[in-house]
């Protein structure tokens, strides 16, 4: 069964830091882009960033830019989402997804999509 899992979501005060791991399994998860998404209540869900499954290459919104990174360990399929310097509107349930093309803004069409994990800032 094809599985795509995020975890490492909790309580975080503004400022400080998480580290959000995507797994997969039955798929050739080297061969796909994979990326993450939020969604807040009451909000449209957010592509928050993605890398490339060739040569790594990233992409991120200004909302995250320079906070955000996102890295991939092709050995343990698994993705990884560093979230420095959170803010309160970071809060959201945080998605991963994994497609078979570029990475880049405006994805809307995903092979895989992940059950989520819930990413909430505190003041």
């Amino acid at each position: 069964d094809v599985q795509l899992q995020a975890s490492g979501g909790g309580l975080v005060q503004a400022g400080g830091s998480l580290r959000l791991s995507c797994t997969a399994s039955g798929f050739t998860f080297d061969d796909y882009t994979t990326g993450w998404f939020r969604q807040a209540p009451g909000k449209e869900r957010e592509g928050i960033g993605c890398v490339s499954s060739s040569e790594g290459s990233t992409y991120y919104p200004d909302s995250v830019k320079g906070r955000f990174t996102i890295s991939r360990d092709n050995a343990k399929n698994t993705v990884y989402l560093q979230m420095n310097s959170l803010k309160l509107e970071d809060t959201a349930v945080y998605h991963c997804a994994s497609w078979g093309y570029g990475c880049y803004a405006g994805i809307s069409h995903y092979d895989y999509w992940g059950q989520g994990t819930l990413v909430t800032v505190s003041s």
